[in-house]
């Protein structure tokens, strides 16, 4: 299973999220990295696999594509969701993998080939139109993306992860590559993901608050 350290960034910074409240969120200061300049940040953390969230493209105010490109090239793998609202916003990049987000990608989500999708979820529901992420599983072998990523918004930063038998019906749902993050709170969490047949999972919190140990980032693999 994939480890990848999730970063989100706002204003030129990395910022610390929580519930999905964008309106709270501050530059990550408590971190054990003491930089929050994305590219600094990522040289020091040294990371095999990044997860970025351009919050500012997302929210339509702004971009940060220069430190994406940028911390890319630091990495093995760089996971980007940027917001894509159509195909035209896919990065070309061999280092990076474009994210899909259900958030801004529209209803049609044939019109997108390659990369992954973030099944944006909150409070069970998928993020906007309200479906049960189970019966959009369902749909997905038909659709030409690498992989899944189940992006538990409203659990980001909280330290708990959901109840182990929606845990299991998401990926009982979907035969594909998937990946899961949002409240992963200490290792035996990632073993569990692991024990379920998730091949990857997204963290940030965890790390700062020294409940995950970096080492595991920097080798990229559990099991």
């Amino acid at each position: 299973m994939d480890l990848i350290l999730a970063m989100d960034l706002m204003k030129g910074q990395v910022v610390h999220g929580q519930k999905g409240e964008r309106n709270t969120y501050r530059p990550l200061v408590w971190g054990i990295s003491p930089s929050t300049e994305p590219v600094e940040y990522v040289r020091f953390l040294r990371p095999r696999f990044l997860y970025i969230a351009d919050l500012d493209h997302i929210q339509g105010t702004g971009s940060h594509i220069r430190a994406i490109y940028e911390c890319a090239r630091e990495v093995t793998k760089c996971y980007v969701d940027r917001g894509c609202r159509s195909p035209d916003d896919y990065l070309s990049n061999p280092s990076i993998t474009n994210v899909v987000g259900t958030e801004t990608a529209g209803s049609d989500l044939t019109l997108y080939h390659g990369g992954f999708l973030s099944l944006d979820m909150r409070e069970g529901r998928v993020v906007p139109s309200g479906e049960d992420p189970v019966q959009l599983l369902t749909e997905l072998d038909t659709l030409d993306f690498e992989g899944v990523i189940l992006l538990n918004i409203g659990a980001v930063g909280t330290g708990t992860i959901p109840p182990l038998t929606d845990l299991k019906s998401w990926r009982g749902a979907f035969k594909g590559t998937l990946f899961y993050g949002g409240g992963v709170g200490r290792e035996k969490d990632l073993y569990l993901l692991y024990r379920l047949g998730y091949e990857g999972v997204l963290i940030s919190t965890s790390l700062h608050r020294g409940l995950i140990p970096l080492s595991f980032f920097r080798e990229g693999y559990l099991c």
